[in-house]
């Protein structure tokens, strides 16, 4: 299995696979609820799966930098099965096959007003290194594979100014291909590293 295989995904499970996998949303909440997959793929240097979502006047993420996921449907049962479906959708790679679940990241949710109610659940899967993405979706402009020592590097650290509604504020983000990786998906990042810096015992990033 790729867990056994490489030591670094055991490494991963064991700081993240404590979380409840397989939820059942409450329908009886009223908010709009997500899922998303953090792709890890077993590479010298570990990568992440990124995707660079179209541009389109009807969506509010427009344009912006995430990871593969989407709202929950009632036929997925869980959410664990969302993130699936939606990575498949998106960019071609199915998890179901070839991923492996590794654990799950704290729930995030937006912090503006101006966004839905919504609870987003971050899965946490690790892929074979020779696993590829592509666009998938009409939705999607690009997909990137980044690897996660290049996320942890002091000098990718970055902000960018986000102008809606009528205001402007300015955020933290992870500069990368060319891109700001912000908002919820860097936040779920952060956590992500964050965690593994406090947590992990050395040797994530190399092989």
């Amino acid at each position: 299995m790729i867990i056994e295989a490489d030591p670094r995904f055991r490494e991963l499970q064991a700081l993240f696979g404590t979380e409840e996998l397989l939820e059942i949303p409450d329908p009886s909440l009223d908010r709009m609820e997500a899922a998303v997959a953090l792709v890890v793929r077993g590479r010298p240097a570990l990568d992440v799966l990124l995707i660079k979502r179209a541009t389109h006047e009807r969506d509010r993420w427009s344009g912006q930098m995430a990871l593969p996921g989407g709202r929950f449907e009632p036929e997925d049962e869980e959410l664990l099965r969302t993130a699936v479906r939606e990575t498949l959708e998106e960019t071609g790679m199915d998890l179901g096959r070839i991923g492996t679940p590794l654990g799950r990241l704290p729930d995030v949710a937006p912090a503006s007003a101006h966004l839905p109610r919504m609870r987003i659940a971050p899965f946490l899967f690790a892929v074979p290194g020779e696993a590829t993405a592509r666009v998938a979706s009409r939705e999607l402009d690009a997909v990137h594979w980044v690897p996660l020592d290049v996320l942890a590097h002091p000098d990718t650290a970055s902000t960018t100014r986000i102008r809606f509604s009528g205001f402007s504020k300015t955020f933290p983000s992870y500069r990368v291909v060319g891109e700001h990786v912000w908002g919820l998906t860097h936040r779920i990042i952060e956590g992500f590293l964050e965690r593994y810096a406090s947590e992990g015992r050395g040797g994530l990033w190399g092989g």
